[in-house]
């Protein structure tokens, strides 16, 4: 069958509003929880938590945003559509597009560093191999089929969750006192207290990195204009509820000195209760991130795909295998891309590039709603409509925090 006859083969809607719920949980829980407590901590000591809300918050209006204009473009590449749509910029598309691409590339890259970290504690091989065996397996996973790479990630995404609230139980278990200590997560009001908790928030960000990604399987969903927002919004509060009481229980459980930079900080709560469920935790967090890497491998081949189809790309990357009916050529090069950060750069490194480029596009993407909505172009029956000012929320909220990256504050851990 020649390239052109396969192009025409399209994607297959298989995803419902569980499915897709599961998907961006298991994107969003796996890129980061798992890994980057530690580091967050380093920046703003037993603050942390305030650092996921402040995160949480941004995330939440540009999530609206997303709502909205994944009804109005259910397409694969959304956000290179949506640039596309509010700007009318075929080369600020095309450079939209790469970022999310990238943002998913780098962020495999940091995820599968921490499950190769997490792996190492039960395989005596070097990390760097584990590293990419990992980011093998999964791509090999994700060329098999839409609907198995979700299943797949489904089952991996209740498994992390479980292990999320066996952080928690635990946790409260062995330190019963904590529950009377939640006081001593409110910040006083001194700037250098507040200084590391606005600089940790920008890595607090990357654990939220993914709710987004539900943008770029949109013409794999049944019913999009009703099942995207709501995948999109149950993603977002789910996770922020885990996210704070799990930051909560670890920097009132484990010693900062311990925790701060931890490559498996999760795994020091059962260290320091002295629990034999460890080992079955540390297979739980291997599961939950290498899903992390698998549903963003999925998410970056669908973007470069969807602007091979937009003709922002050359065509043989939009290729879909007629049995598979995935984008197999996209597929092999973001998997290649991704053993190629993975082995190059550091977890910390590479999280805050995710952060940073994710933020960029948020702008973009809010400011495109922006014109859309001054421009006058109403949207059709059935799209999920948000007033003017969440994506003007959306547009200031992501800046600021993309500005904090600059702050050289930090403050000490209490």
């Amino acid at each position: 069958m020649s390239n052109a006859a396969v192009t025409l083969v399209d994607l297959k809607r298989k995803l419902t509003l569980p499915l897709l719920t599961l998907y961006g949980l298991g994107v969003t829980i796996g890129a980061g929880i798992y890994v980057l407590v530690g580091t967050t901590a380093a920046r703003a000591g037993v603050y942390a938590p305030i650092s996921f809300l402040i995160a949480a918050a941004v995330v939440a209006f540009t999530g609206f945003t997303y709502s909205e204009l994944s009804t109005r473009h259910p397409v694969s590449a959304g956000e290179a559509a949506y640039v596309r749509e509010g700007f009318n910029s075929n080369t600020l598309t095309l450079i939209v597009g790469l970022l999310v691409a990238l943002s998913g590339i780098v962020s495999s890259a940091a995820v599968s560093i921490g499950a190769a970290a997490y792996l190492g504690e039960v395989v005596s091989l070097s990390p760097t191999l584990l590293t990419i065996a990992i980011i093998l397996i999964v791509g090999v996973v994700a060329a098999w089929g839409i609907l198995e790479s979700v299943l797949i990630a489904a089952i991996f995404t209740v498994i992390e969750i479980a292990g999320l609230s066996l952080v928690i139980y635990f946790g409260v278990s062995a330190e019963p006192e904590i529950l009377s200590k939640f006081d001593t997560l409110l910040p006083p009001f001194e700037g250098v207290v507040w200084g590391g908790i606005i600089s940790a928030s920008l890595l607090a960000f990357f654990a939220f990195v993914g709710f987004e990604d539900i943008a770029n399987v949109a013409e794999e969903v049944i019913e999009p204009s009703k099942n995207m927002p709501r995948g999109i919004i149950l993603t977002l509060v789910v996770a922020t509820i885990l996210y704070f009481l799990v930051v909560s229980v670890v920097v009132l459980v484990v010693p900062m000195e311990e925790l701060a930079g931890s490559a498996a900080p999760l795994a020091l709560v059962f260290g320091s209760a002295g629990s034999t469920a460890s080992g079955i935790f540390r297979l739980i967090a291997i599961v939950a991130t290498t899903n992390g890497v698998l549903i963003q491998i999925i998410m970056a081949s669908r973007v470069i795909y969807g602007l091979s189809r937009q003709k922002s790309l050359p065509a043989f990357l939009s290729v879909v295998n007629p049995v598979t009916r995935t984008p197999l050529t996209a597929t092999a090069l973001i998997v290649a891309l991704v053993l190629i950060f993975a082995t190059l750069l550091p977890i910390a490194q590479l999280a805050e590039a995710t952060s940073t480029i994710v933020l960029i596009v948020f702008s973009l993407v809010n400011l495109a709603l922006i014109r859309l909505k001054m421009t006058g172009q109403q949207p059709i029956d059935g799209v999920f409509v948000v007033p003017l000012w969440v994506p003007v929320m959306g547009l200031v909220s992501s800046v600021a925090l993309l500005m904090s990256g600059f702050l050289p504050i930090e403050a000490d851990s209490p």
